[in-house]
């Protein structure tokens, strides 16, 4: 949806709780272009259990529009807010966003993870990731990529190929990156 030749940035929407569905569609519905990336979970009760899909960043949905236009986002059923440095709304990378949506067409299987921001920077060589990069660190027995939000200061976790990942010139990043990848 665009207005007025203005360029659409990407916000994360501070969601009511399990509202984040709901609100995605809403926003879809309405024509925004929105992202809301799910992982698949196994939950259990006393008497079945089920495989369920929940979001990565819970509480949070992530919309592309005109930072001047906020009355048809903040008037969505579900919207609390957007996130923002004091009055200042605080875009969301574009590049995290792709990064995301790379992953949820990928169909590997993720799941939230702890935010992480040092670490020596990788490339993924190979595989449905291929040309994303991050930082690597040990953790696991498998490996794992990890892909982050530095505005949320959330991330998500993803099984990879160790054969997939090579390292990158730049040794260190000094800020958070579009995403983390952890290799044993």
């Amino acid at each position: 949806m665009a207005w007025s030749g203005e360029r659409l940035l990407w916000f994360a929407l501070r969601v009511r709780s399990r509202h984040d569905k709901s609100v995605s569609m809403t926003l879809r519905n309405n024509g925004f272009e929105e992202c809301l990336p799910l992982y698949r979970a196994r939950h259990k009760w006393a008497d079945r259990s089920k495989t369920v899909e929940l979001p990565l960043f819970p509480g949070y949905v992530f919309c592309r529009f005109d930072p001047h236009r906020l009355i048809p986002i903040l008037n969505t059923p579900g919207v609390i807010d957007i996130v923002r440095a004091g009055r200042t709304l605080q875009p969301v990378d574009d590049v995290e966003i792709a990064d995301l949506q790379a992953l949820m067409r990928s169909g590997l299987n993720c799941e939230p993870w702890s935010y992480l921001e040092v670490g020596q920077r990788v490339r993924i060589e190979d595989g449905p990731l291929f040309g994303l990069e991050g930082l690597l660190v040990d953790i696991r027995k498998s490996p794992r990529l990890v892909l982050s939000v530095a505005l949320l200061q959330r991330s998500v976790l993803v099984e990879i190929d160790r054969d997939w990942v090579s390292p990158c010139l730049s040794p260190q990043i000094p800020h958070a990156p579009a995403f983390s990848a952890f290799i044993t």
